[in-house]
């Protein structure tokens, strides 16, 4: 009984986030605020769904949610940073009247020179 509770509160909460992350992506104003919702909620979202899985299923077949999840973790935030700094590489403007904070020194990226094939 406190085992399906615990799966039902979790796929509950899972889903309330996934919306939220939904709704981010479709009602924000801009690229970076819709990486932050998707980013952000939906890792929660997924990872109570995740959770669930794990609580259901136990030990021996949920391990594979658990190690979903760490995966989860180590690349959403990865994902997000790209697109930002691709965002950002493009010139996509912020809405509003926000600005990236200036560097004291401008950082020079090294420049891809493509390669010649004989």
């Amino acid at each position: 009984m406190i085992i399906q509770l615990t799966i039902a509160g979790l796929v509950i909460i899972g889903s309330f986030f996934l919306s939220v992350g939904t709704l981010g992506l479709l009602k924000l104003p801009d690229v970076y605020n819709r990486m932050h919702a998707t980013t952000k909620a939906t890792t929660l979202g997924t990872s109570s769904m995740f959770l669930a899985a794990f609580a259901y299923f136990g030990l021996g077949n949920g391990l594979t949610a658990l190690i979903s999840i760490a995966f989860l973790f180590t690349t959403a935030p990865v994902g997000a940073h790209l697109i930002s700094r691709a965002a950002h590489d493009v010139d996509v403007e912020f809405a509003g009247d926000v600005e990236w904070p200036e560097a004291e020194e401008p950082v020079e990226r090294p420049q891809r020179v493509p390669e010649l094939r004989h």
